[in-house]
């Protein structure tokens, strides 16, 4: 078993490889071969979906009559992997692709849909310019304005970087060290103040008065006093004369003399009360005013 493994194989001396029969293959024959599926696609029969890199043992030949500037086309059959239908495809060297040709349909591919588009657009643009030499004038202008707003754009970005360069990583460090203690410092400081406020206001209310008067002098103190407001008049003040006429009866009787001393002191009770409304009366006029 040992000489199926060997690389060199023993030729004599006599051999004459033009001896050897030659067997005739047919033009177009298949040939089995492994390979990846390059790209997405799914199944017409069953509606499974078959995923890029997906190896299958597949049959190659080449497509007879087809070529690209002297490049064979070959056509590879493969099977899917749940229906086991046939697929085929073949190579398209012209967009360096495959095309999917029967069994099966190409998902779609965004990136696909922008090369189509960037190719129609150069094909058009190479259409103006074979007839016009103006329109390739005016084409080959713009790509050179082009090219000199990318080339800018390429030496403000150098010299950013080369600015930024200057700066060194010890440097970068020690800035925000510095920056990270000052910040820590501050609200340390922020922390003690409203510590500190905080106990002050405790320590004065826990400390009452000495004695219990001092309460009251506090409070008074505290409170502002308001000055007096000093009644004023418009009016000057009128002085007021009041005349008080005694009317004398005369004595008809004996009898007379002691009934007039109580009539006396009624008339000069009466005089007095309204005397007495007369000033209450003209001092709650002073107030409302």
């Amino acid at each position: 078993m040992g000489e199926r493994k060997v690389l060199n194989k023993y030729y004599p001396p006599d051999f004459d490889p033009s001896k050897l029969p030659r067997l005739r293959r047919p033009k177009n024959q298949q040939i089995k071969v492994r390979m990846m599926l390059p790209m997405s696609v799914r199944c017409s029969t069953c509606g499974n979906y078959i995923y890029k890199g997906t190896k299958f043992n597949s049959r190659k030949e080449d497509v007879i009559g087809e070529t690209y500037l002297g490049i064979q086309i070959f056509r590879f059959y493969f099977k899917c992997t749940k229906c086991s239908a046939e697929l085929t495809m073949k190579t398209d060297p012209q967009n360096s692709d495959y095309i999917v040709e029967s069994g099966a349909s190409r998902n779609y591919e965004p990136w696909r849909a922008e090369d189509e588009v960037l190719d129609k657009e150069q094909q058009k643009r190479d259409a103006e310019e074979m007839g016009d030499a103006m329109k390739s004038l005016e084409n080959r202008t713009l790509d050179s304005k082009r090219e000199m707003d990318i080339i800018a754009a390429l030496d403000e970005m150098k010299s950013m970087k080369s600015r930024h360069a200057t700066v060194s990583v010890d440097a970068m460090l020690e800035a925000l060290q510095r920056t990270g203690a000052e910040k820590v410092k501050r609200i340390e400081e922020e922390d003690e103040a409203v510590i500190k406020s905080i106990f002050g206001k405790r320590k004065a209310s826990e400390e009452g008065p000495s004695n219990p008067t001092d309460i009251l002098t506090s409070s008074s103190a505290e409170i502002p006093k308001e000055p007096k407001k000093r009644a004023t008049s418009k009016q000057p003040f009128k002085s007021v004369h009041i005349t008080v006429i005694k009317k004398q009866s005369q004595p008809s009787s004996s009898t007379t003399p002691a009934l007039a001393k109580p009539e006396n002191e009624k008339s000069e009770g009466v005089a007095n009360t309204g005397l007495a409304s007369l000033f209450q009366n003209y001092g709650s006029d002073e107030d409302e005013d």
